[in-house]
């Protein structure tokens, strides 16, 4: 399987990096040894000082589709989750002023974090599904799925065409403002619709 992740998908985290507002999807992947293990804390990297938590809806592939148009995305798949997407912004940052690829930023091992999954027609609209990031207990990242540039269905009929989806597939969807650094000891807690989905330490 693959982890799909989708960058600049909402205005406000556009402006909040002073990245330019793409015309398609940004698209880039991760490993799936960058899935954090359940139960396991995230341990900062020595490659990094600047460690950023990025919280983002996620969805889950059922069957294998290429070329999907976006009236048959939602076939492909049944459950929705939210999880992070960390990032290493110092080696981000240093690796796009040389124009060369954020994949040592991204996709490094325990960049992603899945959050317990929950079933697409627990939601009336999944075009409007409100997600929230705790850091100790103070709320620093909150956004809605109707906020994005690209819906989830657009997303799919986009990727397809580049990558077969396979069974197992997670894309990450992008992630609102709010991002920010993380420090030893911190606890983030990642929740849709208010029903906590995954609880994360920081070592």
């Amino acid at each position: 399987m693959k982890l799909i992740c989708i960058g600049r998908n909402y205005t406000d985290h556009i402006k909040e990096l002073d990245n330019e507002r793409p015309t398609d999807p940004v698209v880039f992947l991760k490993p799936d040894t960058a899935i954090l293990l359940k139960k396991q804390p995230f341990f900062i990297p020595d490659f990094s000082n600047d460690i950023h938590h990025e919280v983002e809806i996620l969805v889950k592939i059922n069957k294998v589709g290429k070329y999907i148009d976006k009236k048959f995305a939602h076939k492909y798949y049944d459950e929705i989750g939210l999880g992070i997407d960390f990032t290493a912004r110092d080696l981000q940052s240093e690796l796009k002023a040389k124009g060369l690829p954020w994949e040592k930023a991204k996709a490094f091992d325990g960049s992603a974090v899945i959050g317990n999954w929950l079933p697409k027609t627990n939601f009336k609209n999944l075009n409007d599904i409100n997600f929230s990031l705790q850091r100790n207990n103070t709320l620093v990242q909150q956004g809605n799925s109707k906020l994005m540039l690209w819906k989830i269905d657009e997303l799919i009929e986009y990727i397809s065409k580049y990558f077969t989806l396979k069974i197992g597939d997670i894309i990450f969807t992008g992630t609102p403002s709010g991002v920010g650094r993380v420090e030893p000891n911190d606890m983030l807690i990642g929740s849709i619709e208010n029903q906590e989905v995954f609880k994360i330490t920081i070592k």
